[in-house]
């Protein structure tokens, strides 16, 4: 398939249209690497985040669960940041070459380093595999546990952008890629999987769907039109019911999965600290469905990106529980 020409409509500077206006990539990076930040999504870090704290939820609740903090850990809290960067960039990057097409035909995403011409699909694909030799570089410092897992999880990262195109609940594919990192980082922890990493891993799908719901909103008239499905499109005016079961649904399951980590080793403060978490996240998600208005995109996309800080509400109850 030929390179999409440059679309009329981009903005003058490339900047990506759902970016922040002041990011760094914009206004610091050299002008030949801003491309490739874009296909990486370095302009927009939220992404970053979002795959990022569940891993670090993963290694905070395996140190609880042992209580055998050690220094390698700091490694894995380091490591699992580095590679959150790369591979959703990788990832991001695939996205983007899978999905040249239907990015050209959407106002949001035409301005996006392939349809607009930035990047042409050889020097993506080029840019994705160095992204993700750098990560599985590091993914070779964790155990062998962890590095088969690591292995594992590009297949779910494959088979996502070809999700929209075959069934309504494309962000289940995503939570699936997304919150891997809170099976790698417990395993890498520990040595081996354990039954808390994996409830905890189902809160963190519960939570994609809910943050991922939202996003899904800004594209839900362009998308019935090219015929990309999604939740948002599922759920229509029901959006609201459906997120608040997620919302439960990730509060419950974080909150079995703190109980099965620390019912044995852990004290008594420690365990009410933890379960603090899933709590105050509950309280931070019911908040953002008291202003969630599905027909503004800009509302839509502030409420995404606080994710960031409903994510971190947890990972801070863990970490005074460590401490307890």
């Amino acid at each position: 398939m030929q390179d999409i020409p440059p679309t009329p409509d981009a903005p003058e500077n490339n900047r990506v249209a759902d970016a922040a206006s002041d990011n760094w990539v914009d206004r610091y990076a050299p002008a030949f690497t801003r491309p490739y930040l874009r296909l990486s999504r370095a302009d927009r870090p939220i992404g970053t985040w979002l795959l990022l704290l569940p891993c670090w939820w993963g290694l905070t609740l395996a140190m609880l669960f042992d209580q055998q903090p050690r220094w390698f850990d700091l490694w894995i809290f380091v490591g699992c940041g580095l590679g959150a960067f790369l591979m959703r960039g990788a990832g991001c990057t695939w996205n983007d070459i899978t999905d040249r097409d239907f990015d050209a035909q959407v106002a949001r995403t035409r301005s996006r380093p392939i349809p607009s011409g930035q990047v042409s699909v050889k020097g993506a694909a080029a840019w994705m595999v160095a992204q993700a030799l750098i990560a599985f570089c590091i993914l070779l410092t964790f155990n062998y546990a962890a590095i088969s897992l690591g292995i594992l999880a590009l297949l779910p990262v494959a088979i996502y952008p070809f999700a929209k195109r075959i069934t309504w609940w494309p962000q289940v594919f995503l939570g699936i890629a997304f919150n891997w990192g809170a099976l790698l980082a417990w395993t890498a922890h520990t040595g081996s999987l354990g039954a808390p990493a994996v409830v905890l891993y189902f809160a963190g799908i519960a939570w994609t769907l809910f943050y991922d719901t939202i996003y899904a909103h800004q594209d839900t008239e362009d998308d019935a039109l090219i015929g990309i499905k999604s939740t948002a499109r599922l759920f229509g005016e029901n959006t609201s019911q459906w997120l608040r079961r997620f919302l439960m649904a990730t509060v419950g399951l974080m909150g079995l999965a703190v109980v099965f980590a620390l019912r044995e080793k852990a004290s008594f403060l420690a365990m009410v600290l933890a379960l603090g978490g899933p709590w105050a996240m509950g309280w931070h998600m019911a908040w953002q469905l008291r202003g969630l208005d599905i027909t503004n995109n800009e509302k839509l996309l502030q409420l995404f990106r606080v994710n960031r800080d409903t994510g971190m509400i947890p990972l801070i109850f863990f970490a005074a529980a460590l401490l307890a």
